[in-house]
């Protein structure tokens, strides 16, 4: 559950249209969440309010005072800019090297550090940036019903983290690299995600188109508890099955996920979803032959047997 004093998940209700698209949130038992609609903008940063200053004693609104202990010294300076402060993603060879924000949740009016409040949860941030000012870009955020703290055994079994799609690239634009491209995979397969308290290296497995209404038959953003081995599997199994591109990278139940959702381009409700696995014990970030892979890929991609070779055989 989210840290914050906040109204939060438990009284959301589902359904709101926005300028962006649709929004909705409900219960974190019911889990009936409509994704966040990011959609492709043609500018960056377009800055026409100013938030109000960080109170002094910020700290006194969270239920908690996290301790300081073995916080990067990013994360203890960016706290005392944004208390959601949650983690730092970046990919190698695009603009995604970006804060990722905490979504907080439904809101009330007049709070002392949001001011205004909103109805449902994935979407204060969609026009915010880190210090709440108004941006048209927004900025990275982590679904609302994830944790990513410093307990590993603690942490959602799915990260989801949602971005604009914006034209000239930033946020997740460039996202699109892998979506056009599929070779793209090749040069830039890992992603580093950082909490406040350490940083991880992921592979990606799955990149993809789908929809993200709410009629939509793969309802992936309300899986961020895949608590059960027949819940893990079928996210992966329907990851991998919806693919553009066969990565050939193992996914086995028990390794944390992390899943970037931004918009499509061919119709409103499409979305396009890059899933990536964190790394194993062993394995090397940058380094795709250590990286275990799928039995099928293995065999696929076995070398062709030469005539030398079968003599020695027998």
């Amino acid at each position: 559950m989210n840290k914050y004093v906040k109204i939060g998940a438990a009284c959301a209700a589902v359904g709101a249209a926005v300028t962006l698209g649709i929004l909705a949130s409900g219960t974190k038992d019911t889990e009936e969440v409509v994704p966040v609609s990011v959609t492709e903008a043609e500018t960056q940063t377009i800055i026409t309010t100013e938030a109000d200053p960080m109170p002094e004693n910020w700290e006194y609104f969270l239920e908690y005072s996290p301790s300081v202990a073995g916080m990067t010294d990013r994360a203890k300076q960016l706290l005392r800019r944004n208390p959601d402060m949650i983690g730092w993603l970046k990919i190698d060879k695009t603009q995604v090297d970006y804060p990722v924000l905490l979504d907080p949740g439904a809101l009330e009016d007049g709070l002392p550090f949001y001011q205004e409040g909103c109805e449902y949860g994935n979407s204060y941030y969609i026009k915010r940036d880190l210090d709440r000012s108004f941006k048209e870009s927004g900025t990275l955020f982590m679904d609302y019903r994830d944790e990513f703290g410093s307990s590993e055994a603690d942490q959602s079994e799915n990260i989801v983290i949602y971005g604009h799609n914006m034209l000239n690239g930033s946020m997740f634009g460039d996202l699109r690299k892998y979506r056009n491209d599929n070779s793209f995979f090749e040069k830039s397969p890992f992603i580093e995600l950082s909490s406040n308290y350490k940083d991880y290296d992921y592979v990606i497995f799955a990149f993809f188109r789908t929809d993200g209404g709410p009629n939509a038959e793969f309802k992936y953003w309300n899986m961020q508890e895949l608590d059960t081995e027949d819940e893990y599997n079928y996210y992966v199994d329907t990851c991998y099955k919806l693919s553009q591109y066969n990565t050939g990278v193992d996914v086995k139940y028990g390794d944390k996920l992390l899943t970037l959702q931004t918009c499509g381009d061919r119709y409103d409700t499409e979305r396009f979803l890059i899933v990536a696995r964190r790394l194993r014990d062993g394995e090397v970030a940058g380094d795709m032959s250590t990286i275990a892979r799928t039995e099928e890929y293995i065999k696929a991609h076995q070398p062709e047997p030469t005539e030398e070779s079968s003599e020695a055989q027998q």
